[in-house]
């Protein structure tokens, strides 16, 4: 067994005792300080309490032949109020963001492997399908034509002719087949509509109706995507009908 001896009259583990004290002492203060400070630094904006300590202060030592009047302090009041008001509302805004992204992630997920039409001038052919959707007729015409065209080439494959018709939605379908009557090969193709209006041909905007593939979470710096078939992507919020 070790001896511990002392030649000085000092007992050892007083000495001891009184060193881990210290050093336990010096460690508690250090850590008392670093929290006041972090308080200090985190408080850095007036609350309530604060602003009504304040406003008590200003009244107790105004200038007695010049008082605060009461528009002054209701000004003031208002001021507050005003402040408050709006970082309220900030959390109602945040918490309603929240419950809408999630309410459109459930409604984004149950049109995975659904048909949706979109704003697009391409669409996709499945191997003896067809490609389907909407011409959006600015104004009645006397001639309506769909050009469908390789997405790739830009070959003109076929011309849909619509003839005739009222401004509004005007549905069409190409069958997948060319000018020759022959089935084409299945993949992306261009789809552009034009109508005949005061003697000229006006280009028209169309809806194509697209596979839904998967959907991609909103981030924060976009919303819901809608992945479609073709590696085509849009906003949820630019699907106009789910079919």
């Amino acid at each position: 067994m070790a001896v511990i001896n002392s030649t000085s009259g000092v007992n050892p583990f007083d000495a001891l005792n009184k060193s881990t004290s210290e050093a336990t002492a010096n460690a508690k203060a250090a850590a008392d300080e670093a929290a006041s400070r972090a308080i200090a630094k985190k408080k850095t904006s007036l609350g309530q309490d604060d602003f009504l300590k304040l406003m008590t202060t200003q009244m107790t030592h105004q200038d007695p032949n010049n008082p605060m009047q009461n528009g002054e302090f209701l000004s003031q009041m208002a001021q507050f109020g005003t402040v408050s008001g709006i970082q309220d509302l900030q959390k109602s805004f945040a918490t309603f963001s929240g419950s809408i992204q999630s309410d459109q992630a459930l409604q984004a997920a149950s049109l995975v492997g659904r048909y949706v039409a979109v704003p697009a001038t391409q669409g996709i052919l499945p191997a003896g399908g067809d490609i389907s959707g909407k011409v959006n007729l600015a104004s009645s015409t006397p001639d309506l034509q769909v050009v469908v065209s390789n997405a790739s080439t830009g070959e003109m494959v076929k011309t849909i002719d619509l003839g005739n018709q009222s401004s509004g939605d005007v549905d069409f379908i190409w069958d997948g087949t060319n000018s020759a009557g022959a089935l084409a090969s299945p993949g992306a193709y261009k789809i552009q509509a034009s109508a005949l209006v005061d003697g000229k041909n006006v280009a028209q905007s169309t809806d194509i109706n697209s596979k839904v593939e998967s959907v991609s979470m909103a981030t924060s710096s976009s919303g819901m995507k809608v992945n479609l078939a073709g590696a085509n992507s849009v906003d949820f919020s630019k699907v106009k009908q789910i079919l």
